[in-house]
């Protein structure tokens, strides 16, 4: 596609179809851009197919997303519900990295193309952010009707084989045009403008100016010639700066008046008003006093900057996946699922190097046998992908041939004709390198070489905070499992099941604990407890209440005594945590279980021929609060074939719900489950909590019950 220019339409009846319900759609809501974005599944993927009151150039950075990423488009197709978002403010609240993006003030709506459960695509529609809060019932019914017409056409299309398959870049429908002007009255107008003060000069969608006074031009120090019909912050250098792209493009997206100050060198400030509307933007220019103190006003463009405001925001956008993502296993399904979309790469591979070997971590859109060969592969055998590591520098092929002649060894260089080769440069070294590969070849820009470059490095960053978060998990959970029980001693008479399901990550570990203590041949005592907070202290103070407890308990004080003394023990400990903990002492001959508690959530017992009760014992203070508080005991029945249940807050705390009533609901599920096996009683409640929306504290679980005779 010629830059800026539409490209022919393929005259297929799904295509004219989509055309026509788009405009019809922008004119009966007064939308000022629209456009259409079709689902390719193989990509997994979603690609503009059509936009109206905007450019080609202008929105090819969001022309391609990934059906994964969280974004409004995206969201109503994965979903299958509209999306609307009134305002900047909403967009960065619920779509952070859409908000990054695009920086403007507007509303959109998105609704999912689809017919009997078949997803097509998307229909997104843009208004200024100063609009009414919702759309009006008119409006509404306009953009359903609308879908619903794209929807049939594409579903039409696809029943008859002809399938509409998204062009390389979208089709561009022009802006109605204004009423025509008679000559004398146009001659007047040019004369107006010429009789003005102040510089004047109108852009098109594209950015070209299509028309100027003289005045425009003597404050731009060009003759009108050499302005018209260009962009300017592509023909005068000292407007070549995001800074000074971007309030043109905010007036484009928002449909709203922007403004901004820029040095004309080497001494003449001028100031910019961008007025917009349905075909353009009319810009006022005049001179202007000097700026103080803000660094938002730019003498001369950045050196290291993108060249494009769009290019820039393109890849905030797309690396801010990368920003999300946390361990490896994280940051490899960003860059596979989220980022290579939008890049629309063919084949994809992300490789590091280590102790002087290739080792693979994702790889996508290359034949196996070419990812077994680079697997382990020594970096003395000279790839171009060694060559990357050694240089750090990065290596573009618009065509196959040269890199097929360097190689003609390798197959995979033989599977795609254009390739990037771009290395993962972090903390002064070369850890690995990204391979981008393109079917039909492709043409790497400055812009495209620039920000492939940097995203390569902001990778490179993201692996290594990912392999330093997964070193500290790993030294967590030794922590953590050190110091929870390795397994349950073996009472007789006693079924057990326990579990643990940490909720938090990286060194954020929990002080969830839980116990089963043997005190003679008839009779065991079960605990549980839960120390405030997430981190290495509170794990450490979990170690030694747990140690407490058995020392304690192997005297036979009884439940409240055992508390007690515990709670007396925080004094020495000397710390600021507090602590909740339940014991239960189990007595399997006398069919009884003494419990007392310490500010813990109360246990469950289900009674043998189903049903479950809360267990209603009187509970004492968390421990370490006062030195000499009392820990009453509750005793209850406990006969073979019922199940004693004792568990942390991480079971049935959840956002909006009750803690009492949340106890409740557990009770319920207790008495309804199967409790033939423990461990599988066990699993199923430890998944019912990991399905809902839970918070994000960890989940300890024990169950405890005589066999039945």
């Amino acid at each position: 596609m010629t830059d800026g220019q539409p490209p022919e339409p393929d005259g297929s009846p799904a295509a004219a179809e989509l055309d026509r319900a788009l405009t019809e759609a922008v004119r009966a809501t007064g939308s000022h851009a629209a456009a259409v974005f079709l689902l390719v599944p193989e990509e997994q993927a979603l690609r503009m197919e059509v936009v109206t009151g905007l450019s080609g150039r202008v929105v090819r950075p969001w022309s391609r997303l990934a059906l994964a990423a969280p974004v409004p488009v995206a969201t109503a197709v994965r979903e299958g519900r509209p999306v609307w978002v009134r305002g900047h403010a909403e967009l960065a609240r619920r779509f952070a990295r859409t908000a990054y993006a695009l920086p403007y003030e507007l509303a959109m709506i998105v609704v999912p193309l689809a017919t009997d459960g078949t997803k097509w695509g998307a229909l997104q529609m843009l208004w200024p952010g100063t609009r009414a809060e919702r759309l009006t019932p008119g409006e509404e019914s306009a953009v359903t009707a609308a879908a619903d017409r794209m929807s049939r056409a594409l579903a039409r299309a696809a029943a008859s084989g002809d399938a509409l398959r998204p062009a390389p870049a979208p089709r561009v429908l022009p802006a109605e045009a204004p009423a025509r002007r008679p000559p004398a009255e146009a001659q007047a107008a040019a004369d107006l403008a010429e009789r003005l003060e102040v510089g004047v000069f109108s852009l098109d969608l594209d950015g070209r100016i299509t028309f100027l006074n003289a005045r425009a031009a003597e404050l731009l120090g060009r003759t009108k010639a050499d302005l018209m019909r260009t962009r300017p912050w592509e023909t005068l250098p000292w407007l070549d700066d995001p800074a000074y792209e971007d309030p043109y493009l905010g007036a484009l997206f928002s449909r709203l008046p922007s403004r901004f100050t820029a040095l004309r060198p080497p001494d003449r400030w001028l100031s910019f008003l961008l007025s917009p509307d349905a075909t353009g933007i009319s810009v006022r220019v005049w001179p202007a006093g000097a700026p103080e103190g803000s660094p938002a006003w730019r003498s001369a463009p950045s050196a290291t900057a993108p060249s494009r405001a769009g290019a820039l925001y393109h890849l905030l956008y797309i690396s801010a996946g990368l920003t999300e993502a946390v361990g490896l296993q994280d940051v490899t399904a960003a860059v596979t699922d989220q980022i290579m979309p939008v890049l629309g790469a063919d084949g994809f591979g992300l490789l590091t190097a280590d102790e002087g070997r290739i080792e693979i971590l994702a790889t996508r859109g290359f034949s196996p046998s070419s990812t077994a060969y680079f697997e382990h592969l020594p970096l003395a055998a000279g790839t171009q992908g060694a060559r990357v590591v050694e240089t750090g520098e990065p290596a573009f092929f618009s065509r196959p041939d040269e890199l097929r002649r360097a190689h003609p060894d390798i197959a995979l260089y033989r599977e795609m004709d254009g390739w990037a080769f771009l290395p993962l440069n972090a903390s002064g070294r070369t850890i690995g390198y990204c391979v981008l590969g393109y079917a039909d070849g492709r043409t790497f820009g400055p812009d495209d070489r620039a920000a492939l470059t940097s995203l390569a490095g902001m990778i490179a960053q993201a692996l290594e905070r990912a392999r330093l978060f997964d070193a500290k998990n790993r030294l967590a959970h030794v922590l953590q499992n050190a110091l929870l029980p390795r397994s349950l001693p073996d009472v007789p008479g006693l079924r057990v099941a326990a579990r643990y399901l940490p909720a938090t990550r990286g060194m954020d570990i929990g002080g969830d604990f839980y116990d089963l203590i043997r005190l003679d041949g008839s009779a065991a005592a079960a605990v549980i407890g839960d120390v405030q907070g997430h981190n290495v202290g509170a794990a450490a103070l979990m170690g030694q209440v747990r140690t407490a407890v058995h020392a304690h308990a192997s005297t036979g004080a009884p439940p409240g005594e055992v508390l007690a003394r515990i709670n007396r023990l925080f004094e020495d400990l000397e710390t600021d945590l507090f602590t909740s903990c339940l014991y239960a002492r189990l007595d399997l001959p006398r069919q009884r279980a003494t419990v007392a508690s310490a500010g813990h959530l109360p246990a469950i017992v289900r009674r043998p021929g189903g049903g479950a009760d809360i267990v209603r014992a009187r509970s004492g203070i968390l421990l370490g609060v006062e030195a000499d508080a009392g820990y009453p005991a509750t005793e209850i029945p406990f006969p073979p074939g019922a199940v004693l249940l004792l568990y942390t807050d991480g079971l049935v705390e959840r956002p909006g719900t009750d803690i009492g009533t949340a106890v409740h609901e557990l009770a319920d599920r207790l008495a309804a489950a199967p409790a033939d096996s423990l461990d599988a009683l066990a699993d199923g409640l430890i998944r019912e909590a990991r399905g809902s929306d839970r918070g994000r504290d960890d989940i300890a679980l024990l169950l405890v019950g005589p066999e039945e005779r």
